[in-house]
């Protein structure tokens, strides 16, 4: 596993070659450094943010626990150095289709929310992603609102066709 993530990173740095499969991991450690990218926007990685980025890798790309944690630590450490989001946008620009890039900005939502606080900075860094993967606005605020709306547990209230909220405790 470790060597796998070594050839990864001698493909950015341009050393060495990489096989096909490996194309694979480089998209799940791109989407895994967006993810802590967007949980590191506000300064600081809560333990609840990094569970959720390496549940959401999991999850997604169906990983073992053991390679989901070498990739999420890789990220980790790349989101802290890189300087740009580009190489990481390009590549899943190449790789997916505009659903699963649409699925990819709901996975940055729910990171987003993991700490249960929407900073403004993870939300800018979300809108900006977005539009380097050339996500149509409708499907980022789409994505947002499933993520972060719905009724709390504890309202009386759910929302209506139209959108107003109906008490449910008559």
């Amino acid at each position: 596993m470790i060597g796998k993530l070594q050839q990864i990173l001698r493909k950015h740095i341009g050393q060495g070659e990489v096989s096909r499969d490996d194309d694979g991991q480089e998209l799940q450690l791109a989407t895994a450094t967006l993810l802590m990218e967007v949980a590191r926007a506000d300064n600081s990685i809560s333990d609840e943010e990094r569970q959720d980025v390496m549940r959401l890798i999991e999850n997604h790309y169906a990983l073992s626990p053991e390679l989901t944690q070498d990739i999420a630590s890789t990220a980790e450490r790349k989101a802290k150095h890189s300087t740009s989001l580009y190489p990481f946008t390009r590549l899943i620009n190449q790789s997916c289709s505009p659903e699963e890039k649409v699925r990819i900005i709901g996975m940055l939502w729910r990171v987003t929310c993991a700490d249960g606080h929407v900073d403004k900075y993870e939300e800018y860094l979300v809108r900006k992603i977005a539009d380097l993967l050339y996500v149509p606005h409708r499907d980022y605020i789409r994505m947002k609102l499933e993520v972060t709306d719905g009724p709390a547990p504890e309202s009386p209230c759910s929302p209506c066709g139209d959108g107003t909220l109906v008490n449910q405790e008559k």
